[in-house]
């Protein structure tokens, strides 16, 4: 889906979490529950619109912190607001870049072991790829792509 203005990104975000919380609703009556955070890869090169997309995605969840790229500090935590996520068992929105690490390992700084098994923590990583061999399969991922100054794509 290509995005031309702020409005237009914001309302895929709105889609996107949408789905989430149709499939985490749906995971409550699985045989077998999910018992760790949901996950979502962003991949795109810089300038391809990540961090627009996480922002939009903060002001979805009620989010009144700002959300600026963790580039340099790797992770940024905030509190979900949204009723509809608490109600759904999300408190916390993560959001990680991945960008500055050099291998894999390096998440576990951060503790990555036990944010990634709760269940309670929608996770946002951008540069996925940096760190692939410690993200599940099953994750979902967002591609962006820079068209030009103006227009973005954000397929999932």
């Amino acid at each position: 889906m290509k995005t031309t203005s702020l409005t237009e990104t914001k309302n895929l975000a709105k889609q996107f979490l949408s789905e989430i919380l149709s499939n985490k609703k749906s995971d409550v009556g699985a045989t077998t529950t999910k018992n760790s955070a949901t996950i979502v890869g962003l991949h795109g090169n810089l300038g391809s619109g990540k961090t627009t997309f996480t922002q939009a995605i903060a002001a979805e969840l009620n989010i009144t912190e700002q959300v600026t790229s963790p580039t340099f500090v790797v992770q940024k935590k905030y509190v979900i607001q949204d009723e509809s996520f608490r109600a759904a068992g999300f408190t916390h929105f993560i959001h990680i870049d991945a960008y500055r690490l050099e291998e894999a390992s390096e998440l576990e700084v951060i503790g990555w072991s036990s944010i990634s098994a709760d269940s309670h923590n929608l996770i946002f990583i951008e540069w996925p790829e940096r760190v692939s061999q410690l993200l599940p399969q099953d994750m979902y991922t967002i591609n962006f792509t820079f068209i030009d100054e103006s227009v973005r794509e954000i397929v999932w």
